[in-house]
C-alpha cells in the first residue's frame, strides 16, 4: 500500500475509530478524573464536617498515588497480556466500589485507606490507553491528536463537574449530606459505564464489526509495521524497557510535572475561593473558565504537533506557560489578576499531556511499552502525593499558599528544561 492509500484508510475510518475506542475511553476518564475533582470540592464541607485539618487532606488526597505507585506497572503488564478492554472494565466496577465507600468516612485513618484502595483499584488505567489502545488503533501521526481529544476529557470532567459539585454539596438527601452524594453518584456511574463497556470496547481491530476486511487487516499489517521498525533500532524486553535511561528520564520529567499539576488542581477550590471570597458554588462555577480555555489549548497543541511532528516544544512550552501562572498566583493579591494568572496556570499545566502521552509509544512496544509506560506514570504519580501534601503544609505553617505556588513553579520549569534533553529523532518520525 502506498501513502496515499493509507492516508484515505485512515481518514476514511477516523470517525468510526473516535467514535468506538477514543469515546469509551474518553467517558472512564471522566469519570476518573470526577473522583480528584469531586474530593477538592468535598473538601469545601467535608474538611469542617470531620475536622480534617489542611496537613489530613493533603495527605489523604495525594495518597490515592500510591495506590497507584504499587500496582500501576504489574496492572499494565497484566493487560498487555491477557485483554486490555476487560482490564478497562474491572478498574471501572472495582473503583466504582472504592469510591463509594468514601460516603462512610468519619476518620483520618479511614480517609487515608479508602483513598488508597481507589489508587489500587484505577491503576494502570492511562498506561493501558497509552500503551495499548492507542498504538494499535491509531497510526504514529494520528497519536499526539487522538490522546489529546481523549485527554480533554480531564478539562470537560471539570467544566461539567464543576457546576455540578457546588450544586450537589449544597443539597442533602437520603439522610445523606452534599459531600457523600458526590461520591455516591461518581460510584454509581463508573458502575454503570464498567457494564456497558464490558459489550462496547474491543482489544483489536480484528473483534470489530464496524470494520470491513480489509481494514482490519491494514490496521493489523500498520501496527505489525510499526513493532518491526522500532525493532531495527532496538528492540526491548520488558526489563530492558524499564531500565531504560530514556524511560527514567522521562519518568523524572513527568514527577516534576504532576508536583506542579495536582499540587495546584486539588487545591483550585480552596485558594480561589480563598482569594475572591464567593460563595461554594460561585467557586465551582468560576473553575469552569479557565477549564474552558485549557481545553482549547490541549486542542490546538495536540492538532499542532500530528501535523508538524514536533513534541519537545509542544511539551515544554506550556510548562514554562503554567510556570509563570503559578509564580503569578503567589505574587499576587488582586483578585482579578490573581484570576488572569490561574487561567495561564491551568492552560501550561494541561495543554502539553497528550502530546507528551504520545513520546513514549515512538520506541517501545508491546509488552515493553505497557510496563515502561506504567513506570513512568507511577515515577509521576508519587508528584500526585508531594505536591498537594506539600501545599497543605506549607499553608499550615505559613499562613498563606505564596510559598507553595513559587516551589510549583518552580517544579514546572525544571520539567520544561528537561523536555529538551529527550532525543529529537525517534524510530516512528519515519513512518
Amino acid at each position: 500500500m502506498d501513502r496515499s492509500q493509507l492516508d484515505d484508510m485512515l481518514k476514511r475510518t477516523l470517525s468510526r475509530r473516535y467514535f468506538n475506542v477514543i469515546l469509551p475511553l474518553f467517558i472512564a476518564s471522566v469519570l476518573a478524573f470526577l473522583d480528584r475533582l469531586n474530593l477538592s470540592y468535598a473538601a469545601l464541607t467535608m474538611n469542617k464536617a470531620l475536622g480534617f485539618s489542611p496537613e489530613v487532606f493533603g495527605f489523604g488526597a495525594g495518597i490515592l498515588f500510591w495506590g497507584y505507585i504499587i500496582f500501576e506497572v504489574p496492572g499494565a503488564i497484566f493487560a498487555a497480556k491477557w485483554s486490555a478492554s476487560k482490564w478497562i472494565v474491572r478498574i471501572l466496577i472495582t473503583w466504582s466500589i472504592a469510591t463509594t465507600l468514601m460516603m462512610f468516612v468519619r476518620t483520618p485513618i479511614e480517609f487515608y485507606i479508602i483513598r488508597f484502595l481507589i489508587g489500587a483499584a484505577e491503576a494502570s488505567f492511562y498506561p493501558v490507553c497509552y500503551a495499548i489502545f492507542f498504538p494499535r488503533w491509531f497510526a504514529p501521526n494520528e497519536r499526539a491528536r487522538a490522546i489529546s481529544i481523549m485527554l480533554t476529557s480531564l478539562l470537560v470532567a471539570s467544566i461539567i463537574g464543576s457546576p455540578l459539585a457546588g450544586i450537589i454539596i449544597g443539597t442533602s438527601m437520603f439522610n445523606l449530606v452534599g459531600w457523600q452524594l458526590l461520591f455516591l453518584v461518581e460510584g454509581c456511574l463508573s458502575l454503570l459505564l464498567g457494564i456497558v463497556l464490558w459489550f462496547w470496547l474491543k482489544d483489536w481491530p480484528k473483534d470489530v464489526s464496524w470494520l470491513t476486511d480489509e481494514e482490519k487487516l491494514l490496521f493489523s499489517d500498520l501496527y505489525q509495521h510499526e513493532i518491526t521498525a522500532k525493532n531495527k533500532v532496538r528492540k526491548y524486553t520488558l526489563w530492558e524497557g524499564l531500565k531504560d535511561p530514556e524511560v527514567l528520564k522521562l519518568g523524572f520529567i513527568y514527577f516534576m510535572w504532576i508536583v506542579g499539576f495536582w499540587g495546584f488542581g486539588f487545591w483550585l477550590p480552596t485558594v480561589l475561593k480563598s482569594v475572591s471570597g464567593l460563595s461554594n458554588a460561585n467557586v465551582s462555577f468560576l473553575v469552569t473558565i479557565p477549564m474552558v480555555l485549557s481545553l482549547i489549548g490541549f486542542l490546538i497543541v495536540g492538532n499542532s504537533s500530528s501535523k508538524s511532528g514536533e513534541k519537545r516544544y509542544h511539551v515544554a512550552l506550556p510548562l514554562f506557560v503554567g510556570a509563570i501562572g503559578l509564580a503569578g498566583i503567589a505574587l499576587t493579591t488582586d483578585p482579578i489578576l490573581n484570576f488572569v494568572f490561574i487561567n495561564l496556570a491551568a492552560i501550561g499545566v494541561y495543554s502539553g499531556m497528550g502530546v507528551w502521552w504520545s513520546v513514549p509509544t515512538t520506541f517501545l512496544s508491546e509488552t515493553a511499552a505497557a510496563g515502561a509506560i506504567g513506570l513512568i506514570n507511577s515515577i509521576g504519580n508519587i508528584g500526585g502525593w508531594v505536591g498537594p501534601f506539600l501545599i497543605g503544609i506549607i499553608k499550615s505553617y505559613t499562613g498563606s499558599y505564596t510559598l507553595a505556588y513559587l516551589f510549583l513553579a518552580l517544579c514546572l520549569i525544571v520539567s520544561g528544561i528537561l523536555i529538551f534533553t529527550l532525543s529529537k529523532k525517534r524510530p516512528t518520525d519515519y513512518l
